[in-house]
């Protein structure tokens, strides 16, 4: 079935390439690796397997209509038509990182490597393409929406997030900020905050409770246990390691992100504050003294074919 609307392919370098990329040549690449004991084989074969699945895609994709390839490199500056269809060969990481730059364009998610990776964004096989195409072309495809985070300052920045903000400091020291959730507020030294959206909330977000919850010998809910869906009206927020002290607290450290519980923040630090998303610490935000942000839903949602 062919199509006039754009086709795009959104990609990033296999780790053989990021390596020959760093030091050269493939060869500099293998003695290195190999000065250092570990095999050199395991990312030639996953190149190998990702390049197979990369070029069958491209084949497929260009007997359906016109195709972009798109490094991920680009995303930020790259102008997206309304009607432009999106696939992503990679893995779940890159799913999230295309999402936050559309506006509601279908993001096909295709898995290059099954055996390897689990894939929970990545719904569909090399050899589905061709099909879900054809459905998708026939408006005949199940579209999951994504909610997304929004974190805007006073600045008059913003920043999307598919599965997490971070706001706190750049590197491994305190932050020190005011946050306000509801009619809450507390001066609070910490190394940072985590706000985690339905999609993000199996991942970092888990992980924080995981930890939290073995330290103080306790079990956490079912429910939150489990993540909530990725449609949801609200966010979850956590502070990490919070620091009780004469002028700052701990007792506003984790909750709910709605629309009766709105949640903000105020850097106090003249410097090394930072507000970034999905774990991409070069798009970020500077969160020094005088920002104030705000976070909630944004009204932007992904779409996600499924």
């Amino acid at each position: 079935m062919i199509t006039d609307r754009k086709l795009i392919l959104v990609t990033r370098p296999t780790r053989l390439q990021e390596l020959i990329q760093r030091y050269g040549t493939k060869g500099q690449a293998e003695f290195y690796l190999k000065h250092l004991g570990e095999s050199f084989d395991y990312y030639q074969e996953e190149h190998r397997l990702f390049m197979q699945a990369h070029d069958s895609v491209v084949e497929k994709l260009r007997a359906t209509g016109r195709l972009q390839v798109l490094d991920r490199h680009f995303l930020p500056t790259y102008q997206f038509s309304d009607d432009d269809i999106v696939v992503v060969l990679g893995q779940d990481g890159l799913v999230a990182n295309t999402l936050k730059y559309l506006s509601g364009q279908p993001v096909i998610a295709i898995n290059p490597m099954p055996t390897t990776y689990d894939g929970i964004l990545l719904p569909f096989k090399v050899s589905d393409l061709t099909g879900v195409l054809k459905s998708l072309l026939l408006n005949r495809s199940t579209i999951k929406s994504i909610k997304m985070a929004q974190a805007t300052t006073n600045r008059g920045q913003s920043l999307l997030a598919v599965n997490d903000l971070f706001i706190g400091p750049a590197s491994h020291s305190s932050a020190r900020y005011e946050i306000i959730s509801g009619n809450q507020r507390e001066r609070q030294s910490s190394s940072g905050v985590i706000i985690s959206t339905g999609l993000g909330s199996t991942g970092w977000f888990k992980s924080i409770l995981a930890g939290a919850a073995a330290i103080a010998g306790v079990e956490i809910s079912s429910k939150l246990n489990q993540g909530f869906a990725w449609d949801s009206d609200f966010l979850y927020f956590s502070v990490r390691e919070p620091f009780p002290s004469k002028t700052t607290g701990t007792n506003l450290v984790f909750g709910k992100v709605d629309s009766v519980h709105p949640l903000s923040l105020q850097s106090n630090m003249a410097d090394n504050g930072v507000i970034f998303s999905d774990g991409i610490e070069n798009d970020r935000i500077d969160f020094t003294a005088g920002t104030l942000v705000n976070v909630g839903i944004s009204k932007s949602v992904g779409q996600l074919v499924v």
